[in-house]
């Protein structure tokens, strides 16, 4: 049996699409700005959020804790997303990927234990 080789060949229809896909993007783009509407008004040129008037300075700081708080929400649902290919397959990993999956969550509670005791989740300090 001869092994079957792959050829540079074999990707010209997906880069033919990839092609075709950039360019109606950058045609459309492109069209609806030069042909659309362009009534430019004060009021249109206002920001605009959720119906509420703006008030203030967008560059005011924010509080380190709401980036904190992001930071852990991220790390933790990173956690989940390791998890799902756990339980896909957790009959084929046996006793020995249940006991890794103890370890793993066992660090992440540890985790989780010091980030409490440290006052990160406590907004009032």
């Amino acid at each position: 049996m001869e092994a079957q080789t792959s050829h540079l060949w074999d990707y010209v229809p997906v880069l033919v699409m990839a092609f075709v896909a950039l360019g109606f993007v950058v045609t459309t783009m492109f069209l609806s700005h030069w042909l659309g509407p362009k009534r430019k008004t004060k009021v249109k040129q206002e920001a605009f959020e959720c119906g509420i008037e703006s008030v203030g300075n967008a560059r005011s700081p924010f509080s380190i804790k709401y980036f904190l708080v992001a930071i852990l929400f991220v790390l933790f649902d990173v956690e989940v997303i390791f998890m799902y290919p756990w339980a896909v397959n957790f009959r084929e990993l046996g006793v020995f990927g249940l006991l890794e999956m103890f370890a793993f969550m066992g660090l992440m509670i540890v985790g989780l234990i010091y980030i409490i005791r440290r006052g990160a989740l406590n907004w009032e300090k």
